[in-house]
Formats: C-alpha cells, sequence, structure tokens
C-alpha cells in the first residue's frame, strides 16, 4: 500500500475523503460491494441456460455409473434428511465421515467398533504397496 500512497495521487485523494466524510465512505464502501454483485449476478444469468432439450440431451447420453451415482445419492439424502425429520441423533454420521466412511444402515446396525488392524498386517501391506528403486 506505501507504494500506492506514493505514487498514486488518486489513492491519496480516495483516503483522504473517506477518513473525512462518513457518507462517502458509505457511499464507496456500498460500491465497492455492490457493483462486483451485479457483475457476478449478470455472468451467472449468461452463462447458466435452463435449455430443457441440453438437459434432455445430457440425460440421454449419460454413463449408466453417473445416473447410479445419481439415484444412490438421492437415495442417501432422502435417508439422511427422514432422520433429521425424526430428530434422531446423527452425530455417528460425522464421526464416520471423519474415518472417510458413509453410513447408510439403520441407526442401531450404524453404531458398530471399527475392526483393528494388527501393526504387523498394516506394515506389511504398507511395504508392498512401496516401489522398490
Amino acid at each position: 500500500m506505501s507504494i500506492l500512497w506514493e505514487k498514486s495521487e488518486t489513492w491519496r485523494w480516495l483516503v483522504r475523503r473517506t477518513r473525512e466524510s462518513k457518507p462517502f465512505f458509505l457511499a464507496f464502501a456500498t460500491i465497492c460491494g455492490v457493483v462486483p454483485g451485479v457483475i457476478g449476478y449478470g455472468v451467472m444469468q449468461v452463462t447458466n441456460t435452463r435449455n430443457p432439450q441440453l438437459e434432455a440431451q445430457l440425460r440421454q447420453n449419460a454413463r449408466p455409473e453417473s445416473l447410479m451415482v445419481g439415484k444412490v445419492n438421492k437415495e442417501r439424502l432422502a435417508e439422511y434428511l427422514g432422520e433429521l425429520q425424526r430428530k434422531e441423533d446423527t452425530n455417528d454420521r460425522y464421526v464416520a465421515a471423519l474415518r472417510g466412511e458413509t453410513l447408510i444402515r439403520k441407526p442401531y446396525q450404524r453404531i458398530q467398533p471399527i475392526p483393528k488392524q494388527n501393526n504387523s498386517e498394516a506394515d506389511k501391506t504398507q511395504k508392498d504397496t512401496i516401489p522398490k528403486a
């Protein structure tokens, strides 16, 4: 900022005006927030197409794996929203997510201990996966 302060008379004027005048500061802050928002909204409207023909074509050409993933995600979301509506405790979902797991079973079946791995088995699998030079 010191480079701007030393070289730019416009920057110094702007700093002085915002320091001296509260209405100018509020107007400047509003412009700095509103103008990027309007530009972003305009870009989103221009680039977002809701063409039913294009959507139908994309769905028709979709791979079976992506259709299956969408179906599974919809089922998982429905299960999770149902649990929230019934006000069930879903903390075990967060614990599983931290371990990289996904819970899709009934609550009484979901709460299971983590299987313990022997250190020798883990070391062996690690040694097997390390490439030798």
